[in-house]
Parts: C-alpha cells; sequence; structure tokens
C-alpha cells in the first residue's frame, strides 16, 4: 500500500475513534445528567451502536496502520515515542474493554427501567461512575497519544 494511503487511513482512523468517543461520552454524560429515563435509554442504545460500528474498527485500524508505517518507515519498536504509543494504546484498549460490557450492562438497565416505568436504577448510576472513570482516563491517554503522533517525541524528555 501506498505510503500517503496508509497516512491518511492512519490520521482518518484516529480522527474518527477519538471524535466518537467524545462524541458518545457527551451525549450519555448529557442524558445521564437530565436523569430522564427515555432519554438515557435512547442515549445508551446509541453509544453501544456507535461503539461497535465506529470505535472498534477504528480501534482496529488504528494499531495495524501505525505499526505497518513503522515499518515503511524502518523504524524500531523501540524508537521511544513508538514504544510509549504502543504501551499507552495497550492501556487505552484496557480502559475500554471494560467500557464496551458497562455500556451494554447501562443499556439492558435502562432499556428495563423504560419498560418498567421505573426510574434511572443505583446500578446504573454505579456504572455510570465506572464508565466516566475509565472514559477520562482514556481520553487523557489519546491526548498523549495524538501528542506522539504528531510531535515524534516525548514532552517529558525535551
Amino acid at each position: 500500500m501506498d505510503y500517503l494511503v496508509l497516512k491518511w487511513i492512519h490520521v482518518l482512523s484516529s480522527t474518527i475513534l477519538f471524535g466518537a468517543g467524545v462524541g458518545s461520552a457527551f451525549h450519555l454524560f448529557a442524558a445521564t445528567l437530565r436523569r430522564q429515563v427515555d432519554g438515557i435509554a435512547m442515549a445508551t442504545r446509541n453509544v453501544v451502536l456507535a461503539d461497535w460500528l465506529l470505535t472498534t474498527t477504528t480501534a482496529v485500524l488504528q494499531p495495524v496502520s501505525g505499526l505497518a508505517l513503522v515499518h515503511m518507515l524502518d523504524l524500531p519498536y523501540s524508537t521511544p515515542w513508538v514504544a510509549w504509543s504502543l504501551v499507552l494504546y495497550g492501556v487505552a484498549i484496557a480502559c475500554w474493554l471494560p467500557v464496551v460490557v458497562i455500556q451494554v450492562r447501562m443499556r439492558n438497565l435502562m432499556a428495563q427501567a423504560q419498560r418498567s416505568g421505573a426510574p434511572v436504577p443505583a446500578a446504573y448510576d454505579r456504572l455510570f461512575h465506572w464508565w466516566t472513570g475509565l472514559g477520562c482516563v482514556a481520553f487523557l491517554v489519546f491526548l498523549l497519544i495524538f501528542w506522539l503522533m504528531v510531535a515524534k517525541s516525548l514532552p517529558w524528555a525535551d
């Protein structure tokens, strides 16, 4: 594959990955703060769908295209910014995988509350706190990964 095409795939997939994550988080966070069962139920359905369609595909494309670019540029994986990017991506995925499970559980809880006319369950709130914490960590990690991708240096080593 041509270097420029691969680079655009990498940039575009990172943009979609980050944008979908931030957009989904805002949508669910705003709905949850409103405390309206119908709104939260819809938001959780949308967030789960967006995660499967957008986040999952770009979460796979990112390391595939990134590793291909590293190979094309003949960079050793031990290059500091490359090594840190890989480790941080692992941290981000370690945050994201439980978030996927949490979101599905949140969606199911809210669908049940919506069907029965019940208020937002306490179990939803506990899951939402975990979802928010893991999401904040992943957000900060992705910001640092973006820095590494663009600057190609470690911010603390300069």
